[in-house]
């Protein structure tokens, strides 16, 4: 299939979902599969630089993910601390920008320190932005959203009719970052999962029936493809 519209999402971001059964099938523990799952976020993200993408969100941590088992969580944190420490001098080098969107608070002192480490090492650099959503819930930056402009609407600092989505935006933890045009999910699971449940409003999906660590470029290029020979109504028509 062709691209008929020569269309490349500006934005695309990526439900990675299906380590855990990638690993079931082949009778590996779960840790495994998010080795594994490692090495198709690297995959992506050289696609997306080489595709001509300028941001990619890739879910990487949800604000629920804390309530799987304690071993699974923290082998997690390991392999977070492990690729960030591997990967960040190269996406410098290639001019990518990282950024972390989520409550990093919660996260360990020295999965923060990384965090802001690589954010500053970063973040005047050009190319791709790379955006880690890591304890990232969509309800939970609208929630979070709201009470900052209640904060202000209350100490006057702002009138109800103020208020607008340009607002809404700007208080989000994407403030910034312009709207996913393509949101990718493996596993073959069709459902959101709170991810960005303000920002895809009218995000085009493609829900892929393969887990997360059997992404490749081709599979980025074939949603670019399929994105491309849709039709963005944006509730017009």
């Amino acid at each position: 299939m062709t691209n008929r519209n020569n269309k490349t999402p500006e934005h695309i971001a990526i439900i990675m979902d299906g380590n855990r059964r990638w690993a079931k099938k082949r009778f590996l523990p779960a840790i495994a599969g998010h080795k594994k799952g490692v090495d198709a976020v690297k995959a992506a993200v050289n696609a997306a630089d080489d595709l001509g993408i300028k941001y990619l969100t890739l879910y990487s941590f949800s604000t629920e993910n804390w309530d799987r088992e304690q071993d699974e969580v923290g082998a997690l944190m390991k392999l977070l601390i492990y690729a960030l420490k591997k990967e960040i001098a190269e996406l410098h080098q290639k001019n990518s920008r990282l950024r972390v969107i989520g409550f990093r608070e919660h996260a360990a002192p020295e999965v923060g320190k990384l965090f802001q480490d690589a954010e500053e090492l970063t973040k005047n650099n050009t190319g791709l932005q790379l955006n880690i959503a890591f304890n990232y819930g969509g309800k939970q930056d609208i929630l979070y959203a709201t009470k900052k402009i209640a904060a202000k609407l209350a100490a006057g600092e702002i009138s109800e009719d103020d208020i607008t989505e340009q607002l809404m935006d700007d208080m989000l933890l994407t403030q910034g970052i312009p709207d996913p045009d393509l949101v990718i999910r493996t596993s073959g699971e069709v459902r959101v999962s709170n991810f960005l449940t303000w920002q895809t409003a009218y995000s085009e999906f493609i829900f892929l029936d393969l887990f997360w660590p059997s992404f490749n470029k081709q599979t980025m290029e074939d949603a670019i493809t399929e994105y491309g020979n849709r039709q963005r109504r944006f509730g017009k028509s």
